[in-house]
C-alpha cells in the first residue's frame, strides 16, 4: 500500500492505495464522489473524465499512486464555476442529455473547450468532443449547447465596441494565439554506452487542434555520418518500438505502427510522403493512417533537421505534429502524452545510439508497442522520483 495526498475539489485529502488502484476507484470508493462515472474502464468512452492538474484526464486509467500531489477536480467541484453553470443551463435548454451517464465527463470536456479554444466552430467542437461517447443524443444538442456558451463567453471578453466574429473566425485585428515554449533539457537515453541522448518533449496544442511535440536529440557522431543514417527511413523505423516500413517507392513510404493498450490493440496502416533537403540537412515526413478495428484516424507530420554542435557531435531538432480522430482520440489529449512520448523517444535514442555504435538492436523492435509497459515505467519513475 502507498500513502497519497491529493487536493480534491479544493480540499486536501489523504489515503492508502494499492499500486494498481485507479484514480476513479479511489474517488468513488474512498471519497464517495460517484459523479465520476465508469463506463468502458479502458479510457475510451470518456465518462470518467475529470481535471488532473487543470487538464482533462481519464480517471479510469490514471493510477491513483501516480497522481500523488495532484490537484483533482471532479464534476462535484464546479458548483461555483460560472462556465460550468452556463454549460449546465445550456445542456438543459438544448436537450444535451438523456440518460445522463456520459454527462459528467461531457461537461468537464465541454468546459475545457470553452476555456481553451478561441471561438471554435461546429467542426472544431465535434473534433474536441470525439473522445467522449454519448449513445443517446446524437450529439447535436451537446454541440449546440457548447456553441451557445462559447458565443456568450466571447461576447463578455470582447472590449466595448469590438465586433464579435462568427464562431470559428477571429475578430478583426485579433492577435494570433501564442504559446510559450519551455526550456529543453537533456535526459539520458537509457541503458548501455549510448551515443545518443534526447531531451524531454515540450507539448502544446496549436490553434487548429494539432498536438505539437518538440524535442532535441544529440548524437556523438559527425553531421555527415548521422545524415546518412537519418535519411535511411527503414533503418530509422527499426529503432522505433512498434514501427515497421512495409514498402518504399521513391519518396512515398508505406508502413505500420502497432500499439497495444491492455485489451486494446491498434494497428495504424498508412502512407508517408518524404521531402528531403540535403543542403539544409532537413527531412519532412507527412501522411495519414487508420486503424480499421477502432475506426481511429491519424494525420501527422515529422520534421527533423541536423545541425553541428561540435566536430563529433550533432544535434537533431525534432518536431512532431499529429491529430487523432475517433475512439482513441482522447489518448492524444492526456497529460500522460508528454511522459509517454519521453519514454518512447528515450527508447528510440537508445536504439539509435546502439545502432551507431555498431551493435545489433535485434528483433525486439518488431514487437507491438505496449503502452501499458511504457506507462508502468512512467509510474515507476514517479513513485521512486527517478
Amino acid at each position: 500500500m502507498k500513502s497519497i495526498t491529493l487536493t480534491v475539489n479544493g480540499q486536501p485529502v489523504s489515503g492508502s492505495v494499492e499500486s494498481r488502484t485507479h484514480l476513479a476507484d479511489f474517488l468513488r470508493g474512498q471519497m464517495g464522489l460517484t459523479g465520476t462515472h465508469l463506463g468502458c474502464e479502458q479510457g475510451v468512452c470518456g465518462a470518467c473524465t475529470i481535471l488532473i492538474d487543470g487538464q482533462p484526464g481519464r480517471s479510469c486509467i490514471a493510477l491513483a499512486a501516480a497522481c500523488d500531489g495532484a490537484d483533482i477536480r471532479t464534476v462535484e467541484g464546479f458548483d461555483d464555476d460560472p462556465t460550468m453553470a452556463r454549460l449546465r443551463k445550456a445542456f438543459s435548454e438544448r436537450h444535451g442529455l438523456q440518460c445522463g451517464f456520459c454527462t459528467p465527463g461531457m461537461l468537464v470536456t465541454a468546459r475545457d473547450i470553452v476555456n481553451r479554444l478561441d471561438t471554435p466552430d461546429e467542426a472544431r467542437i465535434r473534433h474536441a468532443l470525439s473522445g467522449n461517447i454519448c449513445r443517446c443524443t446524437g450529439y447535436q444538442g451537446i454541440v449546440e449547447a457548447i456553441s451557445d456558451v462559447v458565443a456568450e463567453t466571447a461576447a463578455e471578453k470582447a472590449p466595448c465596441g469590438t465586433a464579435i466574429a462568427p464562431l470559428g473566425r477571429a475578430a478583426p485585428d485579433a492577435p494570433p494565439p501564442s504559446f510559450e515554449i519551455a526550456e529543453r533539457r537533456d535526459a539520458s537515453s537509457g541503458s548501455g554506452a549510448a551515443s545518443a541522448t534526447i531531451s524531454k518533449p515540450v507539448m502544446r496544442v496549436d490553434d487548429d487542434g494539432w498536438t505539437v511535440l518538440t524535442l532535441v536529440m544529440k548524437a556523438e557522431q559527425p553531421r555527415t555520418k548521422l545524415w546518412e543514417v537519418m535519411t535511411d527511413i527503414p533503418t530509422v523505423a527499426r529503432c522505433m518500438p512498434g514501427a515497421e516500413v512495409t514498402a518504399v517507392e521513391g519518396d512515398r513510404i508505406q508502413g505500420r505502427l502497432t500499439i497495444r493498450f491492455g485489451p486494446i490493440s491498434a494497428g495504424f496502416n498508412g502512407t508517408l510522403d518524404q521531402q528531403v533537403d540535403a543542403n539544409a540537412r532537413r527531412v519532412v515526413l507527412s501522411g495519414e493512417g487508420a486503424d480499421a478495428k477502432s475506426g481511429t484516424n491519424v494525420q501527422g507530420q515529422l520534421t527533423y533537421a541536423l545541425r553541428t554542435e561540435a566536430e563529433e557531435r550533432t544535434a537533431v531538432d525534432i518536431e512532431v505534429r499529429f491529430k487523432l480522430t475517433g475512439p482513441l482520440a482522447q489518448f492524444g489529449r492526456s497529460g500522460l502524452v508528454r511522459d509517454f512520448t519521453s519514454r518512447l523517444s528515450s527508447d528510440f535514442a537508445g536504439n539509435l545510439g546502439r545502432l551507431l555504435a555498431g551493435e545489433d538492436i535485434g528483433e525486439a523492435q518488431q514487437r507491438q508497442l505496449s503502452v501499458l509497459a511504457l506507462l508502468w515505467g512512467v509510474l515507476r519513475d514517479r513513485l521512486f522520483r527517478r
